[in-house]
Formats: structure tokens, C-alpha cells, sequence
């Protein structure tokens, strides 16, 4: 339901300045229908969610002219991945449990928002995404399943909506950016992967007041509810959570958003059928939030292979003829192209042979479009992956309940996730970024836990991940050009293209970049997070005050923006990389003297469904990462259920066979990293660090 506002405090920094808010009028409701210039209104850039700006200053000729404005430390010393957006020179922006006004000439805070103290208020936290506007209000979506409005001059509470479940569900919240168009404001609510249902809900933009929902995962007697097993109510389960900012276009009275994945996440063996709407592309009636039309490109999904990137709209020449097209790119790096007013493919759609198990149920085929992927394929791993190691070349390998020695691509999550992509209309190209990793093809016998955590281990010798930077044509979906780079420099920035020939991008060293949007070759780079730290830039863009173009990013705690001969210098680079292993194994070793086979993985609710729910992993040692000093006796302990014989994997030391519940000792002599395993099933491994004393 609705709620006045209570207790929201609104904290206004000194220097605020006199706000225009939204364009009068018609002028205000189509400010979402072109490409922006001067102003960045929607996260998406307009209502196409298409991240192009028609600025041209800051080009290909002027690049090196490129350098800092200005840097403003966020208040409070929060971090923020969001996208900001820009109105008449302001920059709108959620970090933390905050929504800021920050002016866009010098980097001053214009107003902070922050909810109240109460506990209620408390869980009222901004998402990551970022925030919309509209008819002079800002547009906050809060983990808390709601919606809340600003008004854009003074940070002022106007409503705030309820759009979850009631009473709330665990797991419910709001992180796309809200979309503004024609009196309304569309989102969608993510379902945390522990049951429930995604959804995508129109408000009244003037009131808050809920217009309509439509649900992804339909109810009896609804279209696609065939898709879902007709004796049981697993369905009311079903996941499909929207997670991705939408895409609008008022002309044909449509609003376009992607889906997630089905709940639970590897449990095919309990949801028959394909599973509707989960993995799909969703057009629906702006008006009455009616299926206009759909595409699933995942059929039973037990991969979490979904669409995971935020869909993109733009129009291209085809045949002759003009077409309105939109781009959704699956986890596994294919694009989808479709005629986005009757949603037919406008790149051919083939149906193609996958790894089959009876026991999942899986879907004999799922589709291809023309076009490779963006990511590498079989061929950049087969000599990567050691022994004792089976690569498997498919996206779609079963995560196996029994075998734990194979890997796939992907495995267990693709990796093309959360960044947007970016259309520029001067080189036809869409532009997206990807890791490309191999993992283990594993899930656990409960069905109800949507988690492969414990896996981090294989991380210890697999071969590090690759990230990817590519342009796809939007004519053929054919890859024009691609850079690879170390896994460990993928972020959640995105790329943003403009009309000056560029393609800018953010790095998770606190790197931003440009490229020729072109040929994708690098012209410029800077040094903006600080050296050497894992960072999560968030999306950039571009706007204009008083006729200068500026490009901006959050990273970290930090709001920078960049202008020709800009003179904020950028930090130093690091000397080292970024170390991949950091992303994967998790904490660093644990000093002790005993480690024992078999972990308990523990599951809290966000990574199962029902409640908390565990599980064994008898292939994984505890610590998997340990820590002792030069003359340590360790202490091995078989607390499976099966013999284990923990080997050195130079073969330099064993325990022997250990019965369960038996242990053995190793004493270790000399300092260095040492990598062990278990000689029985040697795909678990674990690493021990001997320092001197």
C-alpha cells in the first residue's frame, strides 16, 4: 500500500541550488523519445536503455585532451555502483543508504537523502542500479520491495509505494532503476533466488498507486502455466525474478523487460516443462501490463543461464527497410536480436542438440542464434585444464549430482551478468562485456539449495578467467571485434558509446578506459579508484553543463567526472595485477593446524528455498586455505564419510589411506605455498602456506 511520509530524515548540505526539475508539459513526457545530449534522464540514457550519448566534444581527435574535473568523495564515505542520472546539470545518484544530488560543474553535494532511524524505515536501502526521474520527482527503487519519490529539488519524501509480496518475503526487492514514461513508472521485483516470484509492476508516477502487475510465473489457467508440473504448487516458487532495468516505447505501447532464471536454481527434477516465463525476453502492454509478446531462450534452466544483462532497443536497416530492433544478450555471450513490435528473430533462431540427464528433466534443445558468442570457446581451454580434470565443451552440461572431476564452460554460472550493453547508431554495433571461466559441473543432492558454493577450491589450479570487450553488429549479430583481458579486471561498469566515435568502459582496478568504437583499439586510459583495489565501478555517462561535455563514473566511494583539459590528476597504476584468485576463493588462509575432508556448506535463506538448509560436501577441505609456521605438525582428519589419502600434489608426501573418523599428520619443514590433494578423488584440493616464524 501507499504510506505518507513518517520520519524520513532529509539531510540538505549547504549550496543548495535552485533545481528546474522535469521539462513542462509534452516536452517533459518525451524527453525519453531521443538519444541524450545534455541531459542523462534514465539509466539507460532514454527510453531505449540503449547507454549512447549525441555529445561529440570528447572524440577520437580531442581524447588525449581528456582529464579529471573533478572527484567528490561521496558523504558518509559510502561506495556506489549506480548509474548516475543527469537533469539540467545534476547528478542523481544512490550509494550505500543514501540518494544524492551532486551538481555536475563542481562536484558539490546539492542534497543527501537518507531514511529514517525507525526499524521499518531502516530497511528502506536504495538499490544498486541507480534511480529515475521524472515530472520533477526521482525515482528510488529500495531493497526493501518498495518504491520511493524524491521531489528533485530538495530530497523531500513525496510517496513511497509497497510492491512486494504482503506480508514481505524473504529475498523480495526492487533493484532495477525505475523507468518513467507517460505518467508512469515501471520496475521489477527480483526474488533473491530463494522462492517466490518475479514480477513487473506500473505505477501511477504522480501518486505512487499501483496501475498493474504482471506476474512472471503465470497462475492456473493463464498462458504458459502448462510449462509448470500440474500436480504440484511448485510453481508458486518459480523465481523469474526481474533484476535489469527495462526499455520502453510509448509509440507501440510497449514496455520490454528480461527474466531470470527458475526457482530452484538447479532443482530441474522437480519443475517438468520449460518453465515459463523464467529466461525470457517480455514485451508487454504499457496500459494494461497485458503479454504482448515473449521469447524464452533458456527452456528449464538449471544453469542460471538467463538473460542477465539489461535488454537494449534500437533501430537498424535490414533488407532495405527500416527496422525497430531489440538486443538481449544471454549469460553465455549469444545475442538475440527481434523485431521488437511482433517479436519475431530478425537474425535466424536455431534449435541445436544439448547434454542431456533424464534425472533434471532437461529440454532435449535449446536456441542459437546466428553468430558466435562473445566469449571464448572450447578450443582457448582444452589445453588449459589439467588432470585429473574432463573438460566438457557445452554452456549446458547437467550440473551433476555424482561426478565431481568435470568442468564446462561457464560452469556454474555463464558469465555475461548485470553490466549493460551499449548501442551506437554511427557504427551499427552493439557493445557488452564477459568473463569467460570453466568451473565445476556440481550441484548438491537437496534440490532446494541454489547455491554451488564450496567450489572455489578447483579456482587453486584451473585456469585463471578471461574478460572479454566486444562489438557485435546489430545487422547479423556476427562479432566485430573483440579484446580479451584478465578475468580479474571485469567489473560492473558497461560500456557507454558516443557520438564523438568513442566506447568508454571502467575497470575493476579503478580504471577508466576508451576505445575507437570502431576498431575497439584503446586511446586513452586513467587512473581514477585507487591502485590496487578491487573495485566495482559502476556504469558511466556523459552529459553537458553550460555547453561542456562532461563523462562521469562512480567508483567506489568516489563520483568522478572528466572534461577536455581537465586538470584533477589520476593516481598512480598499480605494479601488480589484480590477483583472480581473490574473487573466487573467498577469505585468505586460516592460520591452523588441523584440517579436515568433508565441509558443511551452510546456506542461509538468499541461497535456498524454504529456509536455511545444508549440506555436505565431502570433496572439500576445511579450511580449504590454511596458514601454519615452518616446523608445524598438521593434522589431517578424515571427517567424511568414505577413505580419503591426502597426498602433496608433487607427490613429495601422503598420510595414507584415512579411514573416516581417522587421522594423519604431516609435519612441514620449509616455508612456501604448497598445493595437497586427495590421491582417491583428486579433484579436491587445498593449499597450505608455511611462514617462517
Amino acid at each position: 500500500m501507499r504510506r505518507p511520509y513518517r520520519g524520513f530524515a532529509v539531510v540538505l548540505v549547504a549550496g543548495i541550488v535552485a533545481l528546474t526539475g522535469s521539462l513542462p508539459g509534452q516536452e517533459a513526457q518525451e524527453q525519453g523519445r531521443s538519444y541524450p545530449a545534455a541531459d542523462w534522464p534514465f539509466a539507460g540514457g532514454d527510453w531505449t536503455s540503449s547507454r549512447h550519448s549525441t555529445l561529440a566534444d570528447i572524440s577520437t581527435e580531442t581524447i588525449d585532451r581528456l582529464g579529471g574535473a573533478w572527484m567528490a568523495r561521496l558523504p558518509g564515505g559510502v561506495s556506489s555502483r549506480a548509474t548516475p542520472v543527469v537533469d539540467d546539470g545534476i547528478l542523481y545518484l544512490s550509494g550505500g543508504a543514501n540518494v544524492f544530488a551532486i551538481d555536475g560543474r563542481t562536484g558539490e553535494t546539492v542534497w543527501r537523502w537518507q531514511p529514517g532511524s525507525s526499524a521499518a524505515e531502516a530497511q528502506r536501502v536504495p538499490s544498486w542500479q541507480g534511480v529515475g526521474l521524472g515530472d520533477g520527482l526521482v525515482f528510488v527503487p529500495l531493497r526493501s520491495a518498495e518504491v520511493a519519490a524524491l521531489r528533485q529539488d530538495t530530497g523531500e519524501l513525496v510517496w513511497v509505494e509497497t510492491v512486494g509480496s504482503e506480508p514481505p518475503q524473504a529475498g523480495e526487492s526492487v533493484t532495477t532503476a525505475p523507468m518513467h514514461a507517460r505518467g508512469k513508472v515501471f520496475i521489477g521485483i527480483a526474488n533473491g533466488d530463494s522462492g517466490g516470484q518475479g514480477r513487473v509492476i506500473a505505477l501511477d508516477a504522480a501518486t505512487g498507486e499501483r496501475l498493474w502487475t504482471f506476474f512472471v510465473v503465470p497462475r492456473p489457467g493463464e498462458f504458459g502455466h502448462e510449462t509448470w508440473p500440474q500436480d504440484t504448487e511448485v510453481w508458486r516458487l518459480g523465481g523469474g525474478g526481474v533484476w535489469l532495468v527495462g526499455a520502453v516505447d510509448p509509440d507501440l505501447g510497449m514496455v520490454y523487460f528480461v527474466t531470470g532464471n527458475p526457482v530452484p536454481m538447479y532443482g530441474g527434477e522437480i519443475r517438468a516443462g520449460d518453465n515459463l516465463f523464467t529466461a525470457a525476453v517480455l514485451a508487454l502492454d504499457m496500459e494494461t501490463g497485458e503479454r504482448r509478446w515473449h521469447y524464452q531462450v533458456v527452456r528449464h534452466d538449471i544453469w542460471d543461464a538467463d538473460i542477465a544483462t539489461p535488454l537494449l532497443l534500437y533501430e537498424t536497416e535490414m533488407d532495405g527497410r527500416a527496422r525497430k530492433a531489440l538486443a538481449a544478450m544471454r549469460a553465455d555471450g549469444h545475442l538475440f536480436l527481434f523485431d521488437r513490435e511482433t517479436g519475431e528473430p530478425i537474425v535466424p533462431i536455431e534449435e541445436q542438440a544439448v547434454p542431456q540427464d533424464e534425472y533434471l528433466l532437461t529440454a532435449p534443445t535449446q536456441p542459437f542464434p546466428a553468430g558466435e558468442s562473445i566469449l571464448p570457446d572450447c578450443s582457448f581451454w582444452r589445453d588449459r585444464v589439467p588432470p585429473p580434470f574432463e573438460l566438457s565443451c557445452s554452456f549446458y552440461t547437467p550440473p551433476s549430482l555424482e561426478r565431481q572431476d568435470v568442468v564446462a564452460l561457464g560452469a556454474p554460472i555463464p558469465m555475461v551478468r548485470v553490466t549493460p550493453m551499449s548501442f551506437s547508431p554511427q557504427t551499427g554495433y552493439i557493445y557488452a562485456q564477459g568473463r569467460a571461466h570453466v568451473g565445476r559441473a556440481f550441484r548438491f543432492d537437496d534440490p532446494w539449495i541454489s547455491d554451488n558454493r564450496g567450489s572455489g577450491y578447483l579456482r587453486l589450479t584451473l585456469p585463471e578467467s578471461a574478460g572479454v570487450l566486444a562489438a557485435v553488429d546489430g545487422r547479423t549479430g556476427e562479432v566485430v571485434w573483440k579484446n580479451e583481458f584478465r578475468g580479474a579486471r571485469l567489473a560492473t561498469s558497461g560500456p557507454l558509446t558516443t557520438a564523438g566515435g568513442l566506447m568508454f568502459w571502467g575497470s575493476a582496478d579503478g580504471q577508466l578506459e576508451a576505445y575507437d568504437a570502431g576498431t575497439g583499439e584503446r586511446l586513452w586510459a586513467f587512473q581514477a579508484g585507487p591502485p590496487g583495489v578491487r573495485l566495482r565501478p559502476g556504469p558511466a555517462v556523459s552529459y553537458a553543463v553550460d555547453g561542456e561535455q562532461f563523462v562521469a563514473i562512480a567508483v567506489g566511494g568516489e563520483l568522478w567526472s572528466f572534461a577536455l583539459d581537465g586538470e584533477v590528476a589520476a593516481r598512480p597504476t598499480a605494479e601488480e595485477p589484480l590477483d583472480d584468485l581473490v574473487r573466487w576463493i573467498g577469505p585468505p588462509p586460516r592460520a591452523t593446524d588441523a584440517i579436515e575432508t568433508a565441509t558443511l556448506v551452510e546456506n542461509p535463506i538468499a541461497w535456498s528455498v524454504g529456509g536455511r538448509r545444508n549440506a555436505i560436501n565431502e570433496h572439500a577441505f576445511n579450511p580449504v586455505r590454511a596458514r601454519v609456521t615452518v616446523g608445524t605438525r598438521v593434522r589431517f582428519i578424515n571427517n567424511g564419510e568414505m577413505p580419503h589419502t591426502i597426498a602433496a600434489r608433487d607427490g613429495s608426501w601422503s598420510t595414507g589411506t584415512l579411514p573416516p573418523a581417522l587421522m594423519g599428520y604431516v609435519t612441514f619443514d620449509e616455508p612456501g605455498t604448497f598445493l595437497y590433494h586427495c590421491a582417491d578423488h583428486p579433484w579436491a584440493i587445498g593449499e597450505i602456506t608455511v611462514e617462517e616464524p
